[in-house]
This record gives C-alpha cells, sequence and structure tokens, in this order.
C-alpha cells in the first residue's frame, strides 16, 4: 500500500468514527435531559474543546493573533453553532435520536440552496428537485414527530440552517489556518459569547438558560460528552486532511446508522416505516446532489496543456 493509499484509509476510518462519535455525543446530551439548563450543556462541550485543543495548537505552534475582522468572524461563527446546539439538544429531550439526525441531515440542501444564493454558486434543476425530494423526506419524518410533541420537531431544521451558514462562513475560513486551530478559537469564541449570557441568566428561573450545579452522575456525563464532542471533532478535522473532501462526504450519512443503533441500545427506540422511508429520500437525495456537484466540479476543472 503505497503512503497516498494509507493517508486515504486513514481518513476513512477517522470519518467513520467521527460517524459513531458524533451520535454517542448526542446519546450523552440525551440522558442528561433536563437535569442542567441546555445551553450550559452546549457550553460544556466547547469548555473541553478549548480546554483540550488549545494546549496542543500552542505546542505545535498553530496559533497566531486573529485580526478583528477574524475575530468577529469567529464570534459569529460560534454564536451559529452555539444556537444550532442548544436546539439540537432540546430537540433531543423529547425526539429520538435518530429522528432529529435524519431531519438535521436537510443541512446539504439548504447548504446547496445557501450557495445558490450567497456565494453565487451554479445550481441546475436537477438538484433543485434532489434538494425538494429531500426537504419532502424530512417531511415524512417531521409529520409525526410534530404530532407527538409539537414545534420541538422543528428545532433540528433550526440547526440544520444555522449549521449551513456556519459552513459557509467555514469555507471561507479553513482555508487560512490549521483546522485544530480553527477548532481552537471557534471553542474560546462561543465561550467568549456563551459566559455572559449564562451569567445574565443564572437565577432567573429560565429553565434553558439558567445554569445550576449539576450532580455527581450528571457532571460525569458532561465530562463524557464534552471529550466526546472533541474527539469527533478532531476526526472530522484530520480526516478532511488526509482524504479529499469528496471521498469521505458520504460516509457521513454513517451517522444515522450510529444514531439508530444508540438509540435502539440506550432508549430502545426504533424508527417506524414511515421514518425509514423518510430517511431513504434524505439519503437518497444527498448523494445524488453529492454526485452531481462532484460531476460539475470535473467538468470545471482546466483540461492540463498537452
Amino acid at each position: 500500500m503505497s503512503g497516498t493509499d494509507g493517508k486515504i484509509t486513514l481518513g476513512i476510518l477517522l470519518m467513520v468514527a467521527f460517524s459513531l462519535l458524533a451520535p454517542l455525543m448526542d446519546s450523552f446530551a440525551k440522558l442528561i435531559g433536563d437535569a442542567v439548563a441546555v445551553a450550559q450543556v452546549a457550553a460544556t462541550r466547547f469548555v473541553f474543546q478549548a480546554g483540550l485543543l488549545l494546549p496542543l495548537a500552542w505546542a505545535m505552534g498553530w496559533l497566531h493573533r486573529p485580526a478583528r475582522l477574524e475575530s468577529g468572524l469567529h464570534a459569529l461563527r460560534a454564536a451559529l453553532l452555539l444556537v444550532a446546539t442548544g436546539c439540537f439538544f432540546t430537540a433531543l429531550r423529547f425526539m429520538p435520536i435518530a429522528d432529529a439526525i435524519a431531519i438535521f441531515f436537510v443541512e446539504p440542501f439548504i447548504l446547496t440552496l445557501l450557495g445558490g444564493l450567497i456565494l453565487r454558486e451554479p445550481i441546475g434543476p436537477r438538484r433543485y428537485i434532489a434538494c425538494a425530494v429531500g426537504f419532502a423526506g424530512a417531511m415524512l419524518i417531521i409529520q409525526p414527530s410534530f404530532r407527538a410533541v409539537g414545534p420541538v420537531a422543528l428545532l433540528p431544521v433550526v440547526t440544520a440552517l444555522c449549521f449551513a451558514f456556519y459552513m459557509i462562513l467555514t469555507r471561507r475560513m479553513a482555508t487560512r489556518m490549521h483546522p485544530i486551530t480553527l477548532q481552537v478559537y471557534t471553542a474560546v469564541a462561543a465561550l467568549v459569547v456563551a459566559a455572559p449570557v449564562l451569567m445574565v441568566f443564572d437565577g432567573s428561573g429560565v429553565a434553558p438558560l439558567d445554569p445550576s450545579w449539576p450532580e455527581a452522575r450528571v457532571a460525569w456525563m458532561l465530562v463524557a460528552l464534552g471529550v466526546i464532542a472533541t474527539l469527533s471533532h478532531v476526526c472530522i478535522s484530520f480526516a478532511l486532511s488526509l482524504a479529499p473532501a469528496s471521498l469521505l462526504a458520504p460516509l457521513q450519512y454513517l451517522e444515522i446508522v450510529g444514531a439508530t443503533l444508540f438509540g435502539y441500545l440506550i432508549f430502545s427506540d426504533m424508527p417506524d416505516a414511515t421514518t425509514f422511508a423518510g430517511i431513504a429520500l434524505i439519503v437518497a437525495s444527498g448523494l445524488y446532489v453529492y454526485l452531481r456537484e462532484r460531476r460539475l466540479g470535473r467538468r470545471r476543472r482546466p483540461t492540463p496543456a498537452p
């Protein structure tokens, strides 16, 4: 096996690890439930992300002093990620993990549409149809969930929308710094944004934002959530540095498999036939969008001169 093949294989394995670790993190968030404020759970994730990755980035010399504009972009990305995380963790308190993650996977379609609106990327009618089919699949999952838990079923869509904007900003910034450095600054910015909010709402009685001291069992689950979240993002950061994103993108749908597995083993949740049909539509549409963009990307590459 050549060195390049070895790197690509390692990148694939790291992407598979991410796709299993991310639903495991969500499982801990669901186990924590309403024991502490959802904003506190989201902030705790970034405490560990900053605490574990900042020393690594500093030791490797990957840090730099961000300019004012870059700092503002880090803060905006962090705010989007905090809202996305808070909405998703709130949804997990009422919904099965597989349902929430499947609905969240409308994010590639939102990202495709935003790429056309904001980045002026060309989008043909076929991809518009694929996006519509993907949204139809999400509706198959949302409709029974909406009857069961109400508007909470829409929170994964809010997560997908926030994450799509987050990804657009990340596209602009990822080429300028090491991926671990980007994760560090995102975590630090998230804490800078979240800390004042938690202090203002301390003792307010507003359940999603009022922090509290967790009992020992919940504290250990918060630790596990923070460590797993950090490991998952390290896995995907290094996976993208070792293998082409076009090769790794379809593997992210393994998250739905992992979510179904953990949901069944831990919470005895199993998607029904309607949910499986919605998942199939979302995955099929997402893979079509990915393959279409990859094919068009190859066509846009200049042909080397003889």
